[in-house]
């Protein structure tokens, strides 16, 4: 426990700007963010910035655009392509939802229902990007840390919703006891892995 301490103490305040700089992101930039969220699964989340950044380039949210020219190099390439697409034509609906719903959960929750593509691991990352707070990232990053650090006792064999939540709650529970909030706990342990704070 006590590395990890450590560990934080080092990138405190690198992942406290992290955290801040998300929460300044403008509205019009949250499109390349789901776009993001919806390529991050079994992706890396390098080659993903770099193929959203080709989107940005090309104008993907702004014309009639394939988005696999820009996304080829990602994994389940063809079925992220049409999760894209299909999340452009209801783009509006989903500002709209943002804009009316102030809870962060029953946000998640609706992202989840209406955004095709999108877990609740993926909705709660989108979401932490762009200055929400306190919902867990359970990606393999977070979960084996989780274990290693005693917050989980073993890894999921499966993530059901309910078993998210569960270790949502572990997660939380664990935070308080190092006294780290969970979206900086996230960051921490993901840089530990990557060798670098990202998103």
């Amino acid at each position: 426990m006590q590395e990890l301490i450590s560990e934080y103490q080092k990138s405190k305040k690198e992942i406290k700007a992290r955290l801040e700089h998300f929460s300044r992101i403008p509205k019009e930039d949250y499109f390349y963010e789901l776009c993001f969220c919806i390529l991050t699964p079994q992706s890396n989340a390098k080659q993903c910035d770099k193929a959203v950044q080709d989107l940005i380039k090309r104008k993907y949210k702004e014309k009639n655009i394939d988005p696999h020219q820009s996304i080829a190099t990602i994994r389940f390439h063809n079925n992220k392509a049409g999760y894209m697409r299909e999340m452009k034509n209801k783009f509006d609906e989903i500002k709209k939802a943002m804009d009316e719903i102030k809870d962060n959960q029953e946000l998640r929750e609706w992202l989840v229902k209406n955004v095709k593509g999108i877990s609740y691991k993926e909705s709660a990352h989108f979401l932490r990007n762009v200055g929400y707070r306190n919902l867990a990232i359970l990606d393999r990053h977070i979960l084996k840390n989780l274990v290693k650090y005693g917050g989980i006792k073993e890894l999921p064999k499966t993530l059901t919703k309910k078993k998210y939540f569960e270790i949502e709650n572990q997660f939380k529970e664990f935070s308080k006891k190092v006294n780290i909030p969970i979206d900086e706990l996230d960051l921490l342990f993901w840089s530990m892995e990557a060798g670098e704070i990202f998103k």
